[in-house]
């Protein structure tokens, strides 16, 4: 029995088993390829899906976009300056803006009209419901997104929640005029003839050509009390302006806070205050005068300067 049992150890004529090799293939490169395929797909904006270029973060979430979707203007693209100076031309005298205003102001007068006065008398006020019957539009109490026409009593526009409300929007303000007008002759009359100026029109002829409202990319911290303007219209009109609303004071000195890659669209582009998209407002009108700041990406203004934004419809310079 012992003579037919195996050696328990291996015989010195045998051969080493050979050693344990890697299946053949693409092998450890395999996971580099992988890798290199993830990081193509991560460096893709997620609108165009080309490689990221100045790639640019909202703010509200983790997701990267090129910076093209701002909306970059014809004079961006233009490489001659005889075309840059035919871009830059006022609208009044630049045909394609006027027939963009045109063509979108015939669409718009085909839907549904929604008008509401703001500051106007109770004699005003009964004549815009007679107007609202004669047209078939919708009277409103208080301004909600239906609302097309805000009208006021004079030649200049108020400060009044409505009127603000409706700037941001990019709704008709008009004179009361108007609605004499369109009494009279029974029909709609045509809305230029009887439209506010400056901030009203620029804001209307920027929702006609699509472009981002006023305070996109903008953020706002509304600190202490405000009595001349509550803040709650304060929040409504950031909303309404396509800004957002920060919980929490922004701190200048955060890395956080200063590599925060939004840019504020209607920014002039040759000032430094391109480069602010953090605002901290306080109530100038109060006696309670905050340390000032302005560093990098967080400004703090005034609330008249925010409110004179609004009414103007834009973004307009601090003083140092």
């Amino acid at each position: 029995m012992q003579g037919n049992r195996q050696p328990r150890v291996r015989s010195g004529n045998q051969l080493h088993p050979a050693p344990a090799m890697k299946p053949a293939g693409r092998g450890a490169w395999a996971h580099s390829r992988a890798a290199l395929d993830r990081l193509e797909k991560l460096l893709r904006c997620s609108r165009c899906t080309n490689i990221l270029r100045e790639p640019v973060c909202l703010g509200g979430c983790e997701h990267i976009f090129c910076s093209n979707i701002f909306g970059l203007r014809p004079v961006d693209y233009a490489d001659s300056k005889n075309m840059k100076s035919l871009l830059l031309l006022p609208e009044k005298e630049s045909s394609s803006t006027s027939h963009c205003s045109v063509v979108n102001t015939s669409q718009r007068r085909d839907g549904p009209l929604a008008l509401i006065g703001s500051g106007l008398s109770s004699e005003q006020q009964k004549m815009l419901s007679e107007l609202a019957t004669i047209l078939k539009a919708k009277k409103c109490a208080e301004f909600d997104n239906t609302v097309t026409h805000v009208i006021v009593p004079g030649d200049t526009v108020q400060s009044t929640v409505k009127c603000m409300l409706g700037i941001l929007s990019g709704c008709w303000i008009l004179k009361f005029e108007w609605v004499k007008a369109c009494l009279q002759s029974e029909e709609y009359e045509q809305e230029e003839k009887y439209e506010i100026p400056e901030g009203p029109q620029k804001s209307r002829l920027n929702r006609e050509q699509l472009l981002p409202k006023l305070f996109d990319g903008c953020y706002f911290y509304f600190g202490g009390t405000f009595k001349h303007h509550p803040k709650d219209n304060l929040i409504k009109l950031v909303t309404a302006g396509g800004g957002q609303i920060l919980i929490r004071k922004p701190k200048p000195d955060s890395d956080v806070t200063q590599t925060v890659n939004t840019v504020a669209y209607h920014a002039k582009p040759d000032s430094d205050q391109r480069f602010c998209t953090q605002y901290i407002i306080y109530e100038d009108l109060s006696n309670h005068r905050p340390e000032r700041v302005r560093q990098g990406k967080v400004w703090m203004a005034p609330s008249s300067w925010f409110i004179d934004c609004v009414m103007s419809f834009e973004l307009l310079p601090l003083d140092n």
